[in-house]
């Protein structure tokens, strides 16, 4: 078997040219690079040496979005066309980036990377939008492409071979099954959700038969299977990790092989969560896997795992308290329960390390026995992907439901923007609202509420707020301008000016109707909660401007400080806010 047929010239001219317009119109996007207005028409971009250019075409939309057309961008040099080339980019604009020598060559690499996934997307081809538009979950889950939508280099998974990527790629869509470890419990921890016990955990994602054959595994060996806790880990972190990195751990056993799980499961975007394909009503199992992507190594951290579950029923609670969210079907995915193992040597050093983050794991609710009969599921990311043939799923399930284009997108205001736009004035609670970490409902192709998730790890609390002390880790309190920014740089920056941009040029919905449609989402949600005491002002005319890639090219191996993301930031001036009150005025009161 050719693992490697996808990387032919053909995908490769048609990764790059892709990724080369994501670069221009991403590092355009956050002031990094200047294109001027060219005599000829289009744009120019020169380089710092001055010896190459690029002239393309593009469309300047609100928030400073570039909208670049691909089949437009040549890449000159004293009037010679030259091959399109992402990385040959990266090392022309280093001195503008602020990428050092040191780190220059990971990321080209995570650059690479990010060109076989995509040649691997391409070789495959994928459902189209109409045919996404009537998918089923995990369909349209495996046909996501772009990955995240503002990071250029967004597709790393640095470690990953390329037999690795055929069997574990969410893009790739094999199921395959995961590893079990028995954790002695002297060295592990078991944390569980309000009204979960360890029994019934197990007895409901495990066989009689399955737990039959760990227990006899350890039985063998005079092990007595009381005294361990059962721990699930991804393949190729046992195969690469695991089994030498914990070598000691393993030959005395405090972790014990007990074997593979009889349910299939398959990746999702995030690459470390598992899908029970086996049985969909199952919980999402979500494992440590060292594979290092978008500044990150994808670890998971036993201590932070110690609280998940805590602050998990904590959101959970407070959402399902709240008729607001209720009204706007929104609901988060319970992470039930967590798994450390903490008797490695690398938790005994006097610093911290990846290596602390080899060996965790959770569960997190399905939405799949949570929705009701009639309503599909879909990645909000699906909004923003288009297909090999350029067509976008938005426009496919605006033109399947029948109903007016500002119908629909009011819905899906509705649903994504106003209950996370709600949680952070009524609650100052900021999530991490981005495509890949919300599941729309759908009803009729029209969008009807959504799931979050990705609660233990990524919510906030943005004010010094009483919270039980397992809740005090994720109290961050800023101030107002820097609270608005969970909106105006997640949702705004993050999602909806790419959403805009593609409604735009689809000619399905023009720019200006679409962020008076979101003007009018925030208004409303301000009529209809007048007692909110709130001094965040969403309609401000101007924001700061946080810049993502900036993170990346400033540390390749580890963007953000977790403990003090704040402090991390990076901004480059203020952005104009498409619905800032000198543009959009608020409608006078009925009746004046």
């Amino acid at each position: 078997m050719n693992t490697a047929a996808h990387l032919t010239s053909a995908a490769l001219e048609h990764a790059q040219r892709h990724l080369v317009a994501k670069a221009i119109a991403e590092f355009s996007h956050e002031r990094l690079i200047a294109p001027e207005p060219h005599q000829d028409g289009g744009w120019l971009l020169r380089v710092p040496t001055g010896e190459i250019e690029y002239r393309f075409d593009a469309q300047r939309a609100e928030l400073e979005h570039w909208i670049v057309d691909e089949p437009s961008i040549r890449r000159l040099r004293d009037g010679e066309e030259l091959p399109l080339d992402a990385q040959e980019l990266i090392l022309e604009l280093q001195p503008l980036l602020g990428l050092s020598d040191e780190l220059l060559p990971v990321y080209l690499e995570e650059i690479a990377s990010t060109l076989a996934g995509a040649m691997f997307k391409i070789a495959q081809g994928g459902p189209s939008a109409s045919e996404l538009a009537d998918a089923d979950f995990q369909t349209v889950e495996a046909a996501m492409t772009e990955g995240h939508p503002g990071f250029v280099a967004n597709n790393g998974r640095i470690g990953f071979g390329v037999s690795d990527h055929a069997a574990f790629a969410p893009e790739a869509a094999r199921s395959f099954r995961l590893i079990w470890v028995a954790a002695r419990r002297s060295v592990s921890h078991l944390a569980l959700g309000a009204g979960l016990d360890e029994e019934a955990l197990l007895s409901a994602e495990l066989s009689d038969a399955e737990r039959e054959r760990f227990a006899s595994r350890l039985d063998d060996l005079g092990e007595n299977p009381a005294e361990y806790h059962l721990l699930p880990v991804h393949p190729w972190q046992w195969e690469n990790r695991v089994a030498i990195t914990f070598a000691p751990d393993l030959a005395r056993r405090d972790l014990v092989l007990i074997g593979e799980s009889e349910s299939e499961y398959r990746a999702q975007q995030s690459v470390r969560t598992m899908f029970n394909l086996s049985h969909p009503e199952r919980h999402y199992v979500k494992t440590a896997l060292a594979v290092q992507n978008m500044g990150f190594l994808r670890g998971l951290s036993p201590a932070y795992m110690r609280v998940t579950p805590a602050i998990n029923d904590w959101v959970a609670a407070l959402v399902a308290s709240d008729p607001a969210l209720s009204d706007a079907g929104f609901r988060v995915l319970r992470e039930r329960a967590s798994i450390g193992y903490t008797g490695d040597a690398y938790h005994r050093t006097a610093e911290p390390s990846a290596h602390r983050k080899m060996l965790a794991a959770l569960w997190r609710e399905s939405p799949v026995p949570l929705v009701a009969e009639g309503r599909r599921l879909a990645t909000l990311a699906s909004l923003l992907h288009r297909d090999s043939a350029g067509a976008s799923v938005a426009t496919a399930l605006i033109r399947a439901s029948g109903v007016p284009a500002q119908q629909w997108v009011r819905a899906a205001l509705r649903a994504y923007l106003r209950p996370v736009v709600h949680c952070l004035l009524a609650h100052d609670l900021a999530f991490m609202p981005h495509g890949e970490n919300l599941i729309l409902i759908l009803e009729d192709h029209v969008p009807a509420g959504v799931f979050m998730k990705d609660i233990g790890e990524e919510i906030a609390l943005l004010a010094d707020r009483t919270v039980p002390e397992e809740m005090r880790r994720t109290v961050s309190p800023v101030d107002d301008e820097e609270k608005a920014l969970a909106v105006f740089t997640d949702v705004f920056d993050g999602v909806l000016r790419h959403l805009a941009g593609i409604l735009h040029v689809d000619g399905t919905l023009s720019e200006s109707v679409f962020w008076r449609l979101v003007a009018e989402t925030v208004d409303e949600h301000a009529l209809d909660h007048p007692d909110l005491e709130t001094r965040v002002d969403l309609r401000a005319d101007s924001f700061a401007h946080s810049c993502l890639n900036r993170l990346q090219l400033r540390n390749t191996l580890r963007m953000v400080d977790l403990t003090n993301q704040s402090a991390s930031l990076l901004y480059a001036g203020t952005l104009e806010n498409p619905i800032g009150r000198a543009r959009i005025p608020r409608p006078a009161p009925v009746g004046v």
